[in-house]
């Protein structure tokens, strides 16, 4: 996958980057596993505001992915391999043997025609193929891991994204996650073999605020530039650097500042990640 620049005939053209899309080769999703998605504008289900900076965009008709890949010991053949576009990876839609189509995250190095499949049991070491951590050599790198069994795949979805076997112990299989972190996972928890594809995702430029707003995305106001009322770093003659560390709307630290608080799986971690 390569980046294309422009010709500066414009200046959002000046900076702006865009992907050459040559590893697709369907231009049109599969109807049957579409559904309609609907803007939240950053609201949770009581209309509250949670996240800022989200509203608009272009609409999208959301993809169902298989992250359970619990289609066992049935072989498929990939027919194309699609944009989404909500997501950073790509997938790749799968015409299984029995006639049933699924989308799966596509991995790096998959290719049309290629045969992939599903197992409890020993499967070959080639992208695509997904099995439990237990039958998986160490030093393997895997994507779409499992931290429940038969949950669905929870890490390592995003482009680029792959983890790495270091190590069984017990019942437990040590996995090395993009973020240094390295976490316990039972062996019966499933995992696709391979690194997510779309390796170029963050080399991308946007170029210029427009197409921010296509994504979803709106502007971001500093804190600084606001209120005491509305901001902690807010107020003061002229301007000013906020007085204190950076901090959320709500007084929370934001660099460097560890916010995880799940007491119970914190046994699973063997060593915390270091950024």
């Amino acid at each position: 996958m390569g980046i294309k620049t422009f010709r500066p005939v414009t200046s959002g053209l000046r900076h702006k980057t865009a992907l050459t899309y040559e590893e697709l080769s369907g231009d049109r999703p599969y109807k049957p596993l579409l559904k309609p998605l609907s803007k939240t504008g950053g609201r949770d289900n009581r209309g509250r505001l949670t996240m800022r900076h989200r509203g608009g965009g272009n609409k999208r008709m959301y993809r169902l992915i298989d992250f359970r890949r619990d289609k066992i010991d049935i072989p498929g053949v990939v027919e194309t391999i699609e944009y989404d576009p909500n997501r950073s990876s790509f997938i790749a839609l799968v015409r299984y043997r029995d006639g049933e189509r699924r989308y799966i995250l596509a991995p790096l190095g998959l290719k049309v025609g290629q045969t992939i499949v599903s197992s409890d049991g020993v499967v070959d070491i080639l992208p695509g193929n997904a099995t439990i951590l237990r039958n998986l050599p160490l030093g393997t790198i895997i994507h779409n891991i499992e931290l429940r069994k038969d949950g669905g795949g929870q890490l390592c979805r995003t482009a680029g994204a792959g983890a790495q076997i270091l190590a069984k112990e017990g019942d437990f299989a040590q996995i090395r996650l993009p973020s240094s972190e390295i976490r316990k996972i039972h062996l019966t928890c499933r995992a696709t073999v391979g690194q997510v594809g779309n390796l170029d995702h963050q080399n991308v430029s946007v170029g210029k605020a427009g197409r921010t707003r296509w994504m979803g995305w709106r502007p971001h106001v500093r804190g600084t530039a606001m209120n005491p009322i509305d901001h902690p770093h807010g107020g003061g003659e002229g301007r000013s650097k906020g007085g204190r560390h950076p901090v959320s709307p709500t007084g929370i630290p934001t660099k460097g500042y560890k916010t995880r608080m799940n007491k119970r799986t914190r046994v699973f971690i063997v060593r915390r990640r270091s950024k």
